[in-house]
């Protein structure tokens, strides 16, 4: 929940983009499958059977003859699809079941966007930081403090505020109404594998997600205008006390060019996280020359 890959594994992730999986043309991705497609007007439940190939353990993926090899991934779990057609062009164990840290914000935000009114301020109450784990990544949000939904919003994709999201849980209906709702959410975008636990993404027992739900929450944030605008945002203002307001900047360093990184060409962001059981997450996408691929990496050893 705090600083996404290690500089190793954000160049691997990079490289999957970029030299080893452009070449593949669609004809040349797993077995014609894809994320769950979503038709004009928003998302819908899978109609389709499961992906028996991204079921399976190991590397799937049919290159063209020609076909750079792919690069070496430690990651225990990666895929690599097209963001308009949800085509997936290679993955390796994309159904196992792991912990999501903070990329299972996707969910959250893709769940209340849509109910919560950017413009509404709000006042914080004591009791809605009640709760938030040890260790947890926050934004400064303080009891007592008005902030507008937008400002929360912002805490959530770039300080990856666990602050931020139990005080959106609240206005929600809590955090139990919001975990459910997210699970829900969830299962009509056809993410079969992920059980929400607790809506941060802090470590949880029984809490999972996949490679592929977790490109299947970015795909469908990046069709939302206010999802896209938050998670490609690199640098903002979090307001303080007495009327001045503090700089906050994006955890994910390929869009930044934090701690030594280079920003990344054509990176539109979504989230990273990172928790002590599920270590670094990365949900990301990147349009070149007209294509926008997402790409989703967990645990990279």
């Amino acid at each position: 929940m705090k600083i996404g890959l290690s500089s190793r594994a954000l160049v691997s992730a990079c490289v999957l983009c970029a030299a080893g999986l452009l070449a593949l043309a669609p004809a040349a991705a797993v077995a014609h499958e894809g994320l769950d497609p979503d038709p004009p007007g928003g998302p819908r439940a899978a109609a389709i059977p499961r992906p028996a190939l991204l079921y399976r353990s190991g590397t799937q993926v049919h290159p063209l003859s020609g076909a750079p090899r792919l690069p070496h991934v430690s990651a225990l779990s990666w895929l690599v699809a097209d963001a308009d057609s949800g085509e997936v062009l290679a993955a390796y164990d994309a159904h196992r079941r792991l912990p999501p840290a903070s990329t299972l914000k996707t969910l959250f935000a893709l769940t209340l966007l849509p109910t919560l009114p950017v413009g509404v301020p709000h006042t914080v109450r004591p009791e809605e930081l009640a709760g938030i784990g040890p260790g947890s990544s926050l934004v400064g949000v303080a009891e007592g403090r008005t902030y507008r939904i937008a400002d929360l919003w912002r805490g959530v994709f770039l300080s990856s505020g666990n602050d931020a999201v139990h005080v959106l849980a609240a206005l929600n209906g809590g955090w139990r109404t919001t975990a459910a709702r997210m699970q829900a959410k969830a299962r009509s975008l056809g993410a079969l594998d992920t059980r929400v636990v607790s809506p941060d993404g802090y470590d949880t027992p029984g809490q999972v997600s996949s490679a592929y739900d977790l490109a299947v929450f970015g795909r469908a944030g990046l069709r939302n205008a206010e999802f896209a605008r938050y998670c490609g945002t690199a640098v903002a203002s979090f307001p303080g006390g007495g009327g001045w307001a503090y700089p906050i900047r994006n955890t994910n360093r390929l869009l930044t060019g934090a701690d030594g990184v280079d920003p990344y060409p054509g990176l539109i962001g979504i989230k990273n996280g990172y928790t002590s059981k599920a270590g670094n997450t990365l949900v990301a996408a990147a349009r070149r020359g007209g294509r926008t691929l997402v790409v989703t990496v967990l645990n990279p050893r």
